[in-house]
């Protein structure tokens, strides 16, 4: 069973469980009084919530919409019931079949599914006449994509999905996303509207969407509610994909930045050495600098183009290396791009900048010991180690802790903590990047 009911407009309140079936002839036990939010609670409290009645008007006082899932207003009826049905179009799968005097109908499923709505009226005779039939249909209809506020690589990596979403069904996209990210990609995506959270809220963007779906990484899902298959299994960027209910085919998202000049006439290469957790790092403690030496003995100029110089906890801290010329400092992200479009070459970590980089054209050597391959775009510079720990984040056995900067789910406070990128050696990451210098064009 794929459906809840919640609010109801006559006295009683039900929810249906997950996996219940209810017969057409049988009454819903009753249940606890919901929140008054619950058909409409978003994801979490950073997301723009949906109206809370359905959007689209149908007929008799029907209301219906798809966002977070489809959801069904049925109107109280003082004699005769209703028989609310939801079927999945793709699939053939009966997925809702109740019976009711009035009630608000929430999907659990909140990721795509082609939904056909189906009300009927049963009379007190008992007899059956179909009132209303919807099939969902996204052509010329208004639908919003939310994405997390305040994360870069995964903003970037999702949103060439969004895009696909918008050519497959002819829909008009409506992108909620941070305002730091928009403007290297508005003008890359004309037919998209681009739009932050507090000016949706605002505008009451929501007030007459169509369909809404949240992009994000549910490591608890443990009933495929935001997405049908787990991500860590996918891959971060497809997971989108898979949501979006679009071919999951890696594509790099597109920039638009307003000033394309090269940032200096020297050959350079860009670095970035920093990232949100200690396990994304590349623990060698002597890894950065033998590079950024080679690098210069080759004849490049290294920019290291991090947001901050020095980032950790506690007792460790990591800092740019020796060597490295510092373009770190808030800055708008399109300054950023703009050093990477021209760059030979960026090497990094599993972190937004890299991905960044990648959508800017430039050859990405990646250094990540705690993701599987698998788990962020394909480049042909992929460094990791076999021969020790590694792809503790794609194990679905694992939860990543966001609070904890030395998470190390298998080795934690032993001699083994970090080994998945401290035994990343230096001569492994600079035999990588002398192959991309060989065979990427200069820039």
């Amino acid at each position: 069973m794929d459906v809840s009911l919640s609010d109801r407009v006559d006295d009683t309140d039900t929810i249906l469980k997950e996996g219940d079936t209810v017969p057409a002839s049988a009454s819903p036990d009753p249940g606890p009084k919901p929140q008054p939010e619950t058909a409409s609670r978003p994801v979490n409290a950073a997301c723009v919530a949906p109206t809370r009645t359905p959007a689209i008007a149908g007929p008799h006082g029907i209301r219906f919409d798809f966002n977070a899932g489809a959801r069904v207003l049925l109107p109280k009826r003082e004699s005769g019931k209703w028989r609310l049905t939801l079927k999945d179009l793709d699939t053939g799968n009966i997925l809702f079949l109740n019976e009711n005097t009035g009630a608000l109908a929430r999907s659990s499923k909140q990721f795509f599914v082609r939904f056909e709505i189906r009300v009927e009226e049963i009379r007190d005779d008992g007899s059956a006449h179909s009132i209303f039939t919807h099939r969902m249909d996204l052509r010329d209809r208004k639908v919003i994509i939310q994405f997390p506020v305040g994360t870069l690589g995964d903003t970037l990596a999702w949103f060439p999905y969004a895009e696909r979403l918008a050519k497959q069904h002819g829909a008009k996209v409506t992108c909620i996303l941070s305002n730091l990210i928009i403007p290297v990609l508005q003008h890359a995506y004309p037919d998209l509207t681009l739009i932050s959270a507090e000016d949706a809220r605002e505008q009451a963007v929501t007030d007459d969407a169509y369909a809404m779906y949240s992009l994000g990484l549910f490591f608890d899902d443990t009933a495929a509610v935001h997405q049908p298959t787990d991500f860590r299994l996918v891959g971060l960027h497809k997971t989108a994909a898979y949501i979006l209910g679009v071919e999951p085919v890696e594509i790099a998202p597109r920039l638009a930045l307003p000033d394309e000049t090269r940032p200096i006439g020297e050959r350079y290469v860009c670095i970035a050495v920093q990232a949100s957790t200690q396990c994304k790092y590349w623990n060698n403690p002597d890894g950065w600098r033998q590079l950024t030496r080679f690098l210069k003995e080759q004849g490049y100029r290294v920019i290291c183009i991090d947001q901050k110089p020095v980032h950790g906890t506690g007792i460790i801290w990591n800092s740019l290396p020796h060597g490295a010329e510092d373009e770190t400092g808030n800055r708008p992200l399109a300054e950023r791009a703009r050093w990477l479009r021209h760059a030979d070459l960026f090497i990094g970590l599993s972190s937004g900048l890299s991905w960044l980089a990648w959508a800017a054209g430039t050859p990405v050597v990646m250094i990540s010991g705690f993701t599987h391959p698998t788990n962020e775009f394909h480049t042909p510079y992929r460094v990791i180690n076999w021969h020790t720990c590694n792809s503790c984040w794609n194990d679905v056995r694992e939860r990543f802790d966001h609070h904890d900067f030395l998470w190390c789910p298998r080795h934690a406070n032993t001699p083994r903590q970090f080994e998945c990128s401290r035994l990343i050696t230096a001569e492994h990451v600079i035999g990588m990047v002398g192959k991309a210098l060989e065979t990427a064009p200069a820039r």
